[in-house]
């Protein structure tokens, strides 16, 4: 048999729950004659009468009864179903996926997360922090932050810049108390550093800088955080992105060195597929991060969760 439309059955229960043609017509807010075309169908598609018909009454047949008995739960089932879709729902539902870096994902994402399901409790939020550039659509994610150097081009996804990167020299008190402070680029060279593997030490702070001065890297890591908790144990000077490392200035757990040493080094920017008939959840999760960081932009960003 071939498939029936839904629009069919759903036609045929009316007449049958209603008592007429016409009272199915004013319970679907359809035309009577399309009523009767829709019965009319189902009879020929089933080869039965559904209905008998008189001028002045309609009554079901037993065929009738017996499709109508088996179709009413699965035909319910379906709408209660589809009714229930989360992202038809009035409020943000569903699960939301969302990839990051690592560093942005614990400084940005997870305040953000945390505000975002106090304030939608139907959206659960799967988050996958990795520092290599996940296909969104081909792994199923709503939205990603992702840090670039120039502008991003891919015409499958939607990307808008939320922020800039920039690196500047950090070190804590006790090393400072202990080799003393920088002053000039000449002093930088006596210093141990803590740098990352595969960048020279100033991470772009100063092209010419990094042709004219020998720096002594002590600690190579391939992680920013741990490069952070390096430097707060005082094992010498490096360079961080101020998100991640501003915090620590007020209470005293690092130092900004040589402040005029600034590093631009990109933009951050949030991604997400298509343009059209975007979901609840992602649309309300974007314009949380946009409302976090109009009111706190990303440089100097706490770790801390922001209150709602």
């Amino acid at each position: 048999m071939a498939p029936i439309d839904l629009n069919l059955l759903r036609a045929f229960v009316a007449v049958h729950e209603s008592g007429s043609f016409s009272g199915a017509s004013e319970l679907l807010g359809v035309p009577r004659s399309t009523v009767s075309r829709a019965v009319a169908a189902l009879e020929t598609a089933f080869d039965v009468i559904l209905f008998h018909r008189t001028t002045r009454k309609v009554s079901t047949s037993t065929a009738g009864v017996a499709l109508y008995d088996r179709v009413l739960p699965s035909l319910t089932a379906l709408e209660s179903s589809l009714a229930e879709l989360p992202e038809r729902e009035e409020a943000p539902s569903g699960v939301l996926r969302v990839t990051s870096t690592v560093d942005l994902g614990a400084a940005l994402l997870a305040p953000a997360v945390a505000r975002f399901t106090r304030r939608y409790p139907g959206v659960q939020v799967d988050v996958v922090l990795s520092n290599s550039v996940i296909d969104l659509v081909r792994h199923g994610f709503d939205l990603a932050l992702r840090v670039s150097g120039r502008a991003l081009r891919d015409s499958s996804l939607v990307a808008r810049k939320v922020g800039s990167l920039s690196f500047q020299l950090y070190a804590a008190p006790s090393y400072l108390a202990r080799r003393g402070v920088p002053t000039t680029t000449e002093e930088l060279a006596t210093h141990d550093w803590v740098g990352f593997r595969g960048q020279p030490p100033f991470a772009g702070l100063n092209a010419k800088l990094q042709r004219e001065v020998s720096v002594h890297t002590r600690v190579i890591g391939d992680d920013m955080f741990f490069a952070r908790e390096v430097l707060r144990a005082g094992a010498g000077l490096g360079a961080l992105p101020s998100f991640l490392a501003d915090a620590d200035l007020p209470a005293g757990l690092l130092v900004r060195v040589m402040p005029r040493l600034v590093a631009n080094t990109g933009s951050v920017y949030l991604v997400h597929p298509g343009r059209k008939h975007l979901p609840r959840k992602l649309t309300a999760f974007r314009e949380l991060l946009l409302e976090m960081l109009r009111q706190q932009p990303l440089s100097g960003l706490p770790p801390a969760v922001a209150k709602d």
